[in-house]
């Protein structure tokens, strides 16, 4: 970690001379203004979604709007950039999601360092996917599918919502770990690339289950499994991907982080409201319908789950040799 860092965590009191401090708006009365939330991925997507189930209470319980804003593009580069170069006056927030763990090996010229020039603020929730296919596709389940790639090697594409997401990855460790070749079509995001899917232009995809539920159901495509370690409650009929390929799992999850130097009570304020938030029972049955699960941690816990997922996305993606194109 940082030296930066290190004296954001070990010295509040230094910023008491910031902008904000000198204005005599302490962190009792922030925030005096809307807050934004850059959401750095398409509308529609898991990170769109989350940022808006917390608008609403958040902007209830601080008394000023929470307003999203969408900027995607660039591996969901440009909008945390936006962010890491905004005023660190808990006015600008970023949705960020294992993206940004994937994005620290896999963009090596980002033009910021996650833990160096973000602060953690607080988790929010973890969800996993559902592998499908065109029903063009011969495949019924996961080892058909995974014959028949090996039958036909690289005839196939799978499409992602693009370079780095956690589509990009779960299906880069599948063709690793099933030992197949198969292509990455990358999209603008998850809305495009399902398009595509549905319309037969590429024939496979991960994708967030409660969006591909729909589809299955109205037999657009056929879902082969779901990518957390059992069965999911949302697809039970579907077998986990690990029931065919042990010890493969593939999520999505997703947080808050701030830029650095956000004053220490601001983003201990912001991370006690998320859970507050989280932990309702009627966030609890909302995320379940979401195929999502809430996760609650402080902020220092939330650092220490960020650097490990920075690790263990490093780990994958240079066992499946995953790269940005």
């Amino acid at each position: 970690m940082s030296h930066r860092r290190d004296l954001w965590l070990a010295a509040p009191a230094l910023l008491a001379g910031r902008h904000a401090w000198a204005q005599g708006a302490g962190p009792s009365a922030w925030p005096q203004r809307p807050v934004r939330i850059i959401v750095p991925f398409g509308l529609g997507g898991s990170a769109d979604v989350a940022a808006r189930f917390l608008a609403e209470p958040l902007s209830a319980a601080f008394g000023q709007p929470f307003v999203i804003e969408n900027r995607p593009g660039a591996g969901a580069t440009i909008g945390t950039e936006q962010v890491a170069k905004a005023a660190p006056d808990g006015l600008t927030l970023l949705l960020m999601s294992n993206t940004h763990t994937a994005n620290e090996t896999l963009l090596p010229n980002r033009p910021y360092v996650l833990l160096r020039d973000l602060v953690p603020v607080a988790a929010i929730n973890v969800a996993y996917h559902a592998l499908v296919v065109h029903p063009s596709i011969e495949a019924r389940d996961v080892a058909g599918l995974i014959a028949l790639l090996k039958a036909h090697p690289g005839r196939y594409d799978y499409a992602s919502s693009g370079p780095g997401t956690p589509y990009h990855i779960a299906g880069e460790v599948f063709r690793a770990m099933a030992g197949v070749e198969i292509q990455h079509v990358p999209f603008r995001g998850s809305n495009e690339a399902r398009t595509a899917v549905i319309a037969g232009q590429v024939p496979i995809m991960f994708d967030a289950i409660p969006t591909m539920r729909e589809q299955i159901t109205a037999g657009r495509v056929r879902g082969l499994g779901t990518t957390g370690p059992q069965r999911n409650p949302l697809l039970p009929e579907l077998p986990a991907v690990a029931e065919t390929l042990p010890g493969y799992e593939a999520s999505i999850w997703l947080g808050l982080m701030a830029p650095l130097n956000t004053p220490r009570p601001i983003v201990e304020r912001l991370n006690a409201e998320v859970n507050k938030i989280l932990e309702r029972p009627e966030t609890r049955e909302a995320q379940a319908r979401m195929g999502a699960q809430p996760m609650s941690m402080g902020v220092e816990a939330f650092a220490d789950f960020l650097r490990a997922d920075v690790a263990k996305q490093a780990e994958w993606i240079r066992m499946a040799g995953i790269t940005a194109g």
